[in-house]
């Protein structure tokens, strides 16, 4: 990691915030609530556990259980907000956005979990939340989900909830959209098409960032994903578009745009996101991997190094994190370098402490590197 791009960074950062708190952010669309668990290997006492460490080693014992039987006991280590939607614009929040979420956070009243983000953001709920339990590993998590609530995200209920003219002036009065979990919301394709013909040719003056985050699409149809990146290029007309991927997503994108393989390499990995920029004709394509991130727009392609963190203490929305310290950067008219190192830093801000960051601490943490 460069020395001097981290502390850049945190300097512009500290000169940016009293402007990031002027502007707004509308976020979107999922919500769910998330349980953090780890699967004890041995429990030495109430208190006192030793557990399984990868996915590897549990999925041995797993497999060694085959035609007999096996008890697992899970430990909780935390409940709380979750969804790539609420996760992010909590983080936006806490850099000093004034923020806008719109999601299924519970209807007609409001999961608990959320009560503490809707205090200090304009939340309005639309559906009932999915429910996550997230099992966390040193190699990796695995994440099982109730999406049900999800299935009512749409525009009939989203247009019930807020009517249109209102909707098209929450839309006006952000200069940060940011569009997140396609693949688990079922219906936002259609929702995007609204959008497109009903909203975005309505907002007036400079053209806002909008941010895409398709989660994962690997359970989704090529067709289905083709359909999205379409979507996603079409907003480009009204607005300046952000298509963040994390590795998976951006060899599946790739591969349904016809690229080529996507190595976990610097060079490989900053390529691609050039790659798939001009293939969809958008403002700025960011990849970030564990380690590192890489992205492209007009000025060109680059990477920064992560400050990787070998022990986190939660990983769980450590991408949301990312994008939002991404998108941090963009709207503090950062080059992409410096965004690449603000969503690092964030990320990495947050596997460490499990607190979202301000725009101070994110330029302290910066300043250490």
């Amino acid at each position: 990691m460069s020395q001097n791009l981290s502390k850049t960074t945190a300097a512009r950062l500290k000169t940016a915030a009293s402007s990031i708190a002027k502007l707004k952010a509308l976020v979107g669309f999922d919500g769910f609530v998330d349980t953090i668990i780890e699967v004890v290997k041995t429990r030495h006492s109430a208190t006192k556990i030793d557990r399984y460490t990868t996915m590897v080693e549990w999925a041995q014992r797993i497999t060694a259980a085959s035609g007999v039987s096996a008890n697992f006991e899970l430990a909780v280590k935390m409940v709380k907000l979750g969804g790539n939607g609420p996760i992010m614009a909590n983080a936006l929040e806490s850099f000093g956005f004034g923020t806008t979420y719109i999601g299924n956070l519970g209807c007609p009243n409001l999961h608990p979990v959320f009560t503490d983000f809707a205090k200090r953001a304009k939340v309005i709920s639309i559906a009932e939340p999915g429910y996550t339990d997230a099992y966390e590993f040193d190699d990796g998590k695995l994440m099982c989900g109730d999406q049900r609530g999800l299935q009512n995200v749409n525009w009939a209920e989203l247009t019930k909830a807020i009517p249109e003219a209102e909707l098209i002036r929450i839309f006006s009065s952000s200069q940060l959209i940011a569009m997140v979990n396609w693949t688990m919301l079922i219906n936002l394709s259609t929702v995007f098409k609204k959008l497109l013909t009903r909203v975005m040719p309505k907002l007036k003056g400079e053209k806002r960032w909008v941010f895409f985050d398709l989660t994962d699409p690997a359970k989704r149809s090529r067709e289905d994903l083709m359909e999205a990146l379409k979507l996603v290029s079409g907003f480009e007309k009204h607005a300046r578009v952000i298509l963040g991927l994390n590795l998976g997503e951006a060899r599946q994108v790739s591969e349904v745009l016809g690229l080529g393989p996507v190595e976990e390499t610097y060079g490989t990995v900053t390529h691609a996101a050039s790659q798939i920029r001009a293939k969809l004709k958008v403002d700025t394509v960011v990849v970030h991997p564990v380690q590192f991130a890489a992205g492209s727009d007009a000025s060109g392609s680059t990477h920064v190094e992560g400050p990787f963190c070998a022990v986190p203490k939660i990983t769980t929305g450590a991408g949301d994190h990312f994008n939002a310290g991404f998108c941090l950067g963009r709207m503090a008219g950062l080059t992409l370098a410096e965004s690449l190192q603000a969503g690092v830093g964030t990320s990495g801000f947050y596997v460490r402490t499990a607190k979202s960051p301000k725009v101070a601490d994110l330029a302290k943490f910066l300043g250490t590197l």
